[in-house]
Order: C-alpha cells, then structure tokens, then sequence
C-alpha cells in the first residue's frame, strides 16, 4: 500500500513537472495570416518583443499555433499585426500556465490598416 502511494505521488508530481515546462500557445483564429504579435501587461502600453519571430516561417497561418516559452500567467493586452497590413489591439487576454490562447476576428479592436 505504501509503495503504491508513493508511486502515485510520484506520478502527480511528475504530471505537474510536465504541465509546467509545456509553454503557452497562441491559435490564430483569425481569417489573415499574423505577422506580428506583441504582449504587454494589461493596461500599459509597452509591448515586449515580437512572438512570432519564434515562428519557423515568420508568420502564423490561420489555424495555426505558435508555442510562447517563458510567458508568466497573467492578464495582457495584444498588438497583433496582419500581413495585409492591418493591425489591431485586442485587450485583457486572461493567459494561463501551458494554455491555448486563441484570437478571433470578435475579439479584435482598435484595428487600423
């Protein structure tokens, strides 16, 4: 009985070990391709550096998702540029630790071409 409950505290700990080196990922759910995707903290108005340059092809097709290493949880607003050259602002993403954050034409605001 002992030996099977460490066994099971083992693999808890290694499941949360797991979950907490697999990084964010952003889903493009928008109809354009990304280009451009910056984070700031919600609220401020300086955006980090640009996400998508850790893409292998330097762009983030529709339905595609883009792997975000090191990103504290939190609440961030987006900059997210288009290859058509439109740029827009989406605000308060919630992001949580090893999570799917998708973007959709509903949640675009501020956009400018």
């Amino acid at each position: 009985m002992r030996t099977l409950a460490c066994g099971l505290a083992l693999l808890l700990a290694t499941g949360v070990a797991v979950a907490a080196e697999k990084p964010v990922r952003f889903w493009n759910l928008t109809s354009e391709t990304v280009t451009s995707l910056r984070l700031a903290p919600a609220g401020a108005e300086d955006f980090g550096p640009d996400l998508v340059k850790g893409d292998s092809d330097g762009a983030v097709d529709h339905d595609e998702r883009l792997a975000i290493k090191n990103l504290t949880p939190g609440t961030y607003d987006a900059a997210i540029g288009f290859r058509s050259g439109r740029a827009c602002v989406v605000k308060d993403l919630e992001i949580e630790a090893a999570s799917v954050v998708s973007i959709e034409e509903k949640d675009l605001a501020s956009c400018r071409n």
